[in-house]
C-alpha cells in the first residue's frame, strides 16, 4: 500500500480517537462500552497506520518517534480516564490538547 494510504488511515484514526476522547468526557455513563470501544479500535489502527507510514517512508526510530508513541499512549488513557473522573475534565481537556499539540510539532519539525 502507498504511503499516501496510511497517512490518510492515520490522521483519520487520529480524527476518531481525538472525537471519542472528548466524547468520553461528557457522555453519560451508559455509553461507556461503546465510547471505549471505539477509542481503542482507533488507537490500535492510529498505531498500526504509524508504524506502516514509518515503513514506507523509510524513517528510523530516533527521538520525535518515542515522544510520539507517549503521546498516543497518554491520549488512548484519556477516554477511560475521561469516565472515572468527571471533576477533572478541564485539565483533561487541557492534557489532550496538550497531547495532540507535541505529537503535531513533533511530526513536522523532528528536532531529535
Amino acid at each position: 500500500m502507498s504511503p499516501t494510504f496510511y497517512h490518510i488511515l492515520h490522521v483519520l484514526a487520529l480524527l476518531a480517537l481525538y472525537g471519542g476522547t472528548f466524547y468520553a468526557f461528557a457522555a453519560p455513563a451508559e455509553t461507556r462500552k461503546g465510547t471505549l470501544m471505539l477509542t481503542g479500535i482507533a488507537s490500535l489502527v492510529m498505531l498500526i497506520s504509524g508504524f506502516g507510514l514509518m515503513h514506507k517512508l523509510g524513517l528510523a526510530w530516533t527521538g520525535w518517534v518515542f515522544v510520539k508513541i507517549v503521546c498516543w499512549l497518554g491520549l488512548s488513557a484519556l477516554g477511560g480516564i475521561g469516565y472515572k473522573r468527571r471533576g477533572a475534565v478541564g485539565a483533561l481537556k487541557a492534557t489532550a490538547f496538550g497531547l495532540a499539540a507535541v505529537a503535531l510539532v513533533m511530526v513536522y519539525t523532528k528536532p531529535f
